[in-house]
């Protein structure tokens, strides 16, 4: 589903990222303004510090438990980042840092925000997946300060009638209480396509665009035009026109939706269209859809903001209920991802200078003995119980050789399961044939891949092109591998980000994609598009990305093929 519409009569037509497909019409609303911390040298006395101490200690865990309710309340990408924020107001680190400061006489607002500043410069320095963090503390300190000072929790206001949110970022705990009813649209000065809040809003089914520049200067109230397919946002453009763009894209939207599977081209070439879930409930919502299975189920969730490790039966009632939601279809289950932006307080994680290319994902085992073994053995007790008709496969995150494959694969079958492996590494992509020898199937994370191929934060606005999923080099990675996967007559799938993206999941088919999951919310757009198109044209459209040399030259090749 692809629509786009310029509009010559705006005001202005400001030009972002495309993350979510979607148009949409309505006035501007903003988020709230945030307390501005201030960082003084007035020195309390003696006798005042354990009160401002436990004063402090009071906010931080009040706003931990708050984040920790709503993490428990959503579910997905939503429950993650959420659980993620609610560790990082309990942070050993960052906590102890402003408890000295306090000891020392600084008030408890002076000592967070002083505290936090050393903090994000320090994930500042560090990059990558510790960058992204940034944002997230800022938010934690801004929800502790409120809580100091007794003001209202900072976040996104409810408008009072549907509207187009504008920010320059937005805190995952922000994104994740969006109401897609009254909040319409999104769109950011910052962030990048496979960032929390492009994630969250992709899962929510909200049309978004990333780094638009000039979106500053749009007021509150102003009434925008947002396309999520092309990526703009049309600043007071004729009323006329956009609700002529607005019902275009209403009537493709409501085609779409009547998309019932199987997944298939129009000349009947089998793909398999599957969702991306976190938990039990995202897997019964999905189950709703006409989605074929699960293709990426993100086990992590029940390890965050743990103090201690889930023991093997508790990790097999998590993993059962997906299973359950998916009886007698593919699921595909993803080991322990966690490591550099999702720490785990019960493993142990060395202090390192660039966590974003060190311990996380697969190799997190390596140092911690029996954590990847009581995963596996929880999975194979949630297959008996569930008494299964398929065996579930199950994929390692962050392979990058083929003789971690070989011992994570023995480690599989060794439970009666199926074994394969994530291509997120460039290294992994470019052995993917010699990887193959060793594993069932591969899946490519469309989002680590780009942001390691293009040694760019994903995170950063300056780099959102980078990281753009578009990017010839990465689909290039992409196409080397289906190939492998062809070649030794074993499946190729994508559950990064990118197979949510109607043309773009027609472009992968035409690489040799074999099945492609994405958010539950896009399975009827892709499952439509895939449907409108016969597998020539999207192998005509891939042949013609690959020979582009910039991702939105790339868009622009497969929409003249694919419609």
């Amino acid at each position: 589903m692809s629509s786009s519409v310029r509009v010559p009569t705006a005001k202005a037509v400001l030009t972002g990222t495309p993350v979510v497909p979607g148009v949409v019409a309505a006035p501007v609303v903003r988020p709230g303004v945030r307390l501005q911390p201030t960082i003084d040298n007035v020195e309390i006395a003696l006798d005042d510090r354990p009160a401002e101490l436990d004063g402090f200690r009071a906010a931080a865990a009040t706003v931990a438990q708050r984040l920790r309710d709503r993490s428990a309340h959503a579910s997905g990408a939503a429950a993650e980042v959420l659980a993620v924020n609610a560790a990082m107001a309990e942070d050993r680190g960052w906590r102890t840092s402003v408890e000295k400061l306090i000891g020392s006489g600084s008030h408890a607002v002076s000592a967070a925000a002083a505290a936090t500043e050393q903090f994000a410069a320090m994930f500042t320095k560090l990059g990558g997946l510790m960058a992204e963090r940034v944002t997230d503390l800022h938010d934690v300190r801004d929800r502790v300060v409120a809580e100091l000072l007794g003001a209202p929790e900072p976040g996104v206001p409810t408008p009072d009638v549907p509207s187009v949110l504008l920010a320059d970022d937005l805190a995952p705990a922000d994104t994740a209480g969006l109401d897609p009813s009254i909040v319409v649209g999104l769109a950011t000065t910052l962030g990048g396509p496979t960032s929390h809040t492009a994630i969250i809003a992709r899962q929510l089914g909200i049309p978004c665009v990333v780094a638009v520049p000039g979106l500053d200067n749009v007021d509150a109230g102003v009434f925008v035009l947002l396309d999520g397919t092309s990526g703009e946002v049309s600043v007071a453009p004729d009323p006329a026109v956009a609700a002529a763009a607005v019902e275009e894209y209403r009537v493709l939207a409501e085609r779409s939706a009547g998309w019932a599977g199987p997944g298939a081209t129009a000349d009947g070439h089998a793909v398999d269209v599957l969702a991306n879930v976190q938990d039990g409930a995202g897997a019964r919502a999905a189950a709703e859809t006409a989605a074929a299975g699960v293709g990426l189920f993100r086990t992590e969730l029940c390890f965050l903001n743990r103090e201690t490790e889930p023991s093997v039966e508790e990790q097999a009632r998590i993993y059962g209920e997906v299973l359950a939601a998916y009886p007698d279809a593919k699921v595909v289950l993803r080991t322990l991802d966690a490591g550099s932006d999702k720490p785990l307080k019960f493993a142990d994680h060395p202090d390192e200078a660039n966590p974003a290319l060190g311990v996380r994902g697969i190799r997190i085992a390596v140092g911690n003995p029996g954590l990847l073994d009581r995963q596996l053995d929880a999975i194979a007790a949630a297959v008996a119980s569930e008494a299964s008709t398929r065996k579930p496969w199950v994929m390692a995150p962050m392979i990058s050789t083929p003789a971690e494959a070989a011992a994570f694969a023995a480690k599989v079958r060794s439970r009666d399961l199926v074994p394969g492996v994530m291509i997120e590494v460039p290294a992994a992509a470019l052995l993917a044939d010699r990887i193959l020898a060793h594993v069932d199937f591969l899946s490519i994370g469309t989002n680590d891949l780009a942001q390691y191929t293009m040694a760019a934060d994903r995170m950063s606005s300056d780099l959102a092109a980078l990281t753009d999923p578009w990017q010839p080099a990465v689909l290039a990675l992409v196409a080397q591998t289906a190939k492998a996967g062809a070649a030794a007559n074993k499946p190729v799938g994508v559950c990064g980000e990118a197979a949510a993206d109607p043309l773009l999941a027609c472009v992968l088919v035409g690489l040799g994609i074999t099945s492609l999951s994405a958010a539950a919310s896009a399975v009827a757009a892709v499952g439509a598009k895939l449907a409108s198109v016969t597998l020539a044209d999207c192998r005509t459209a891939a042949a013609a990305v690959l020979e582009t040399s910039d991702p939105n030259t790339a868009r622009e090749v497969a929409r003249r093929v694919l419609g």
